[in-house]
């Protein structure tokens, strides 16, 4: 029987983090979030994608993962608001979809 030594080169685990240290604070402000308002301590942030996501202080395990768009360093939200016409497409859209 041949054994197979293993590479005496270690694999090297990849991080997508995008800073090890610490980039101060940010302020959660999804509106349906159980933090909103809160100013947390960023640990470190990584890249989902194409957005960055904060690795933060706080939450059950001690730490919890935050979009950036959920935070004060996001962009900030549009009005959301439909005109009485988008109102109107968005229901005959609906009832398209709904066999009515």
């Amino acid at each position: 029987m041949r054994s197979f030594a293993r590479s005496v080169f270690p694999r090297k685990r990849h991080s997508a983090a995008l800073s090890s240290d610490p980039s101060g604070f940010v302020i959660v402000t999804h509106p349906f979030h159980p933090l909103n308002g809160q100013r947390l301590e960023v640990l470190c942030v990584k890249r989902r994608g194409a957005a960055a996501v904060f690795v933060c202080a706080g939450g059950f395990s001690g730490q919890m993962t935050l979009p950036q768009a959920w935070t004060d360093r996001g962009e900030p939200p549009g009005t959301g608001r439909l005109s009485a016409e988008g109102l109107a497409a968005l229901g005959a859209a609906t009832r398209v979809l709904q066999g009515r």
